[in-house]
């Protein structure tokens, strides 16, 4: 059975937003994922190699993933919006992922400011009881700067799954340590001893420690 690619222009919130379907390899797909890129503002895509790792992993895993790029970046329309905007994006692109596989369980991914907007949605939706809620939360590279807007972790209940590297100047090992203390069980903090940030010299370790993370 040949995995399915399927480029996607989704009916978003601020304008088209540009998507990328992917099932797994020679299975049926048994998870829906969506994963979210690093800042636009900075370069980040759907195509970052961290992204593109991470949504290789989940598939491996049996995950059909669907990437996309938030306003502004890209064939998206739009223009970036501190994050407040992404998160909708965000809520419109599970949306048209969970319409099209609405029997599977589905998770929320991300790399960078991607894990800030999944984990935000992830919880949102725990604490809104208005749908079934995510089976687990994967945050890849999550900056700790600006403590306060991840307080919310503290009281997210839903499985948390941080990988991170040993060097990472937008997550300090030892300030990233600190929070994980404090956010709510269930939780796991796996550290790979990469390069910086971007996981360099270690990007199949991460895409295998992806692959690894408990269904």
């Amino acid at each position: 059975m040949a995995r399915r690619i399927e480029s996607l222009t989704l009916d978003g919130p601020a304008g088209r937003l540009e998507a990328l379907l992917e099932e797994p390899e020679d299975v049926q797909p048994r998870e829906a994922c969506l994963v979210c890129h690093p800042h636009p503002l900075f370069g980040g895509t759907m195509h970052n190699k961290v992204v593109y790792r991470l949504a290789r992993g989940m598939r491996r895993e049996g995950a059909v993933v669907l990437r996309f790029n938030f306003r502004g970046v890209g064939a998206s329309e739009g223009e970036h919006d501190q994050g407040r905007g992404e998160m909708d994006d965000a809520r419109c692109a599970l949306a048209v992922l969970r319409a099209r596989y609405p029997g599977l369980p589905y998770s929320l991914a991300g790399f960078s400011f991607g894990s800030r907007v999944a984990l935000k949605v992830g919880h949102g939706i725990h604490v809104a009881g208005e749908e079934t809620p995510p089976v687990r939360l994967v945050a890849v590279g999550f900056p700790t700067s600006r403590a306060a807007q991840f307080a919310y972790l503290e009281r997210c209940t839903l499985p948390k799954y941080f990988v991170h590297s040993t060097i990472d100047e937008f997550g300090p090992k030892d300030q990233l340590e600190a929070a994980f203390a404090r956010f709510a069980e269930p939780k796991s903090l796996q550290f790979i001893e990469a390069g910086d940030h971007f996981f360099a010299g270690k990007l199949q370790e991460l895409e295998d420690t992806i692959a690894a993370i408990p269904r």
